[in-house]
């Protein structure tokens, strides 16, 4: 459940905050003067956060491309092609 909190509690109750973002991996919303001023939260979540965001932007741009490229390979296909790159690298004749 979110915890709301005005934003003093950073300063008068940080080791109560820091317990909740690190062992229940809630963040921790702060409010100043009654609206909401800022969010804390713990690197994990933070760093899985920015990992969920390189993740979507991945898959829209994937999917702008597909959408603007009608080519498709099956999986033998793109086995085959990483295959033999591979092979070629190990081998040094990709250059």
């Amino acid at each position: 459940m979110a915890q709301i909190r005005p934003i003093s509690d950073l300063r008068n109750n940080f080791t109560e905050i820091s317990r909740i973002v690190h062992e229940e991996g809630e963040p921790v919303f702060l409010t100043k003067h009654g609206y909401g001023d800022m969010v804390v939260m713990s690197i994990e979540q933070f760093e899985a956060l920015r990992k969920e965001r390189r993740i979507d932007a991945a898959l829209q741009e994937a999917q702008k491309e597909a959408l603007e490229n009608p080519t498709r390979y099956n999986f033998d296909e793109v086995s085959s092609n990483l295959s033999k790159k591979l092979i070629a690298k190990v081998d040094g004749t990709d250059a």
